[in-house]
């Protein structure tokens, strides 16, 4: 049989994965037989085993064929009993295969187990979950968090100071009633946009990096999205010249576990005393982004603004989720899943890296921070970035643009959702993508292609 490879459409990986598709919903490529090796499909076809590899894995994921380890490819029996249902998701669809763009968690990294014992205990408090939660955020938790931050961020705080929320966005709009004698607030980038929109909304004028604002929001451990962060001697002048001109600082602590190349450095919070300050976390990038629990930790002179009216708040997070996260606190899961996270990105960012320098060799350019779970890939591209970005996800990568100039496109490539064996032949298939939009002059070849 005959496969006419149009390489000029540049989807080269469709028509392997729509040729196959094919011979097995028409029974000629029956359940049970075993796919053609990647590496002999690759060779026969004359085209990179990434292509190859790219159609499999979409075969997998529609449910035509199945990886036996250390085996091969193998024809699934759902192919052949239920064609009908496979038909109905179109190929036009551009199914994912190489996601750099998801700044979630790994798949592998958290204990679903243990999370669901936790769930399951705090929904047999029958009487507890009868009421609305605390607004403040249940007591218990809150003297288990403020436990927590003392001794893991050497935060200065009391159960009292916290206030807990449904995500940093819902924080914010119990905080600006209580900063409605400032006018000014400043964000290192205009990226934030559900930070901006809040204060947008109660009427503050919003700046990008301008520290002589009444209020500067600062993530210090996540300066750039490629994990640079702040200096100690920059935090030390940055809360003297706040103190200095009377502005509250609010310190996003996001990614602050993720350090990896450095000492971990002092909160903001902890370089002022405690004072000047609201502390801000979160859970999302520790256990799952589904579990929407944020906190804040208010200095004394927003404290005393704050329970007077404290009763005119919702609680915003889950009763239940804080229960159980009270106790997975006080057990060392906590604790135990951000050390084990640390060295988890710390080892996939590092497999990234070599293989976005093996993939692009010496025409690209790569920055990478002293934390987080990104690095920054800048290659010379004369298309634009929506272009490219458009391209990309049409051949089923994902990544996200960070800026483009004359000639040059800034990405980000995050290795936290993505398994690390994919590194490699994701960042190779990417530069396949970007040398065919560099030098697009492919002719269309007939070649065979195996069926078994």
């Amino acid at each position: 049989m005959q496969l006419e490879l149009q390489q000029t459409s540049g989807r080269l990986y469709i028509q392997v994965y729509q040729y196959y598709k094919d011979l097995i919903l028409s029974g000629r490529l029956a359940s049970g037989t075993k796919m053609p090796s990647l590496r002999r499909c690759a060779r026969e076809l004359e085209i990179s085993r990434t292509t190859v590899e790219s159609a499999y894995l979409q075969l997998a994921a529609d449910g035509y064929i199945i990886a036996r380890p250390q085996s091969g490819y193998y024809v699934t029996e759902l192919s052949a009993h239920q064609p009908s249902l496979q038909e109905s998701r179109p190929v036009s669809s551009f199914p994912v295969i190489y996601n750099f763009a998801s700044s979630g968690v790994d798949r592998e990294s958290f204990r679903f187990d243990i999370w669901r014992r936790y769930i399951k205990s705090a929904l047999r408090q029958d009487e507890r979950l009868l009421s609305y939660g605390e607004p403040q955020g249940e007591k218990d938790f809150r003297e288990a968090l403020a436990s927590y931050v003392q001794t893991h961020r050497n935060i200065i705080c009391s159960p009292d100071d916290i206030v807990v929320g449904a995500g940093t966005q819902s924080l914010l709009n119990i905080l600006c009633p209580l900063l409605k004698d400032r006018k000014s607030v400043s964000f290192p980038n205009s990226s934030f946009v559900q930070g901006i929109s809040v204060f947008e909304d109660y009427g503050f004028d919003v700046h990008c990096r301008d520290k002589n604002c009444d209020i500067i929001y600062v993530s210090p451990a996540h300066m750039t999205k490629w994990g640079d962060i702040m200096p100690v001697s920059r935090r030390l002048e940055l809360v003297r010249h706040a103190a200095d001109r009377g502005s509250i600082i609010l310190e996003d602590d996001f990614e602050n576990e993720f350090v990896y190349l450095q000492r971990p450095t002092p909160s903001l919070q902890s370089l002022s005393g405690g004072h000047g300050v609201v502390y801000i976390g979160s859970f999302s990038r520790l256990l799952l982004p589904s579990i929407r629990i944020s906190f804040m930790v208010l200095p004394p002179e927003l404290s005393k603004k704050y329970h007077p009216k404290a009763n005119h708040y919702n609680q915003t997070a889950s009763k239940a989720e804080q229960i159980a996260l009270c106790q997975f606190i006080r057990d060392g899961h906590l604790a135990a899943q951000s050390r084990k996270l640390k060295r988890l990105y710390a080892a996939k960012l590092k497999d990234l890296l070599c293989a976005v320098r093996h993939a692009f060799g010496q025409d690209a350019a790569i920055r990478v921070g002293s934390g987080g779970t990104s690095l920054a890939l800048r290659l010379p591209c004369s298309m634009s970035g929506e272009q490219f970005l458009s391209y990309c996800k049409k051949r089923g990568v994902l990544v996200e643009l960070l800026r483009e100039e004359s000639g040059f496109l800034d990405l980000l490539l995050s290795c936290s959702t993505m398994p690390s064996q994919k590194f490699l032949p994701g960042c190779l298939f990417l530069a396949e993508i970007w040398k065919e939009l560099s030098a697009p002059s492919l002719n269309c070849q007939s070649r065979e292609l195996p069926i078994s």
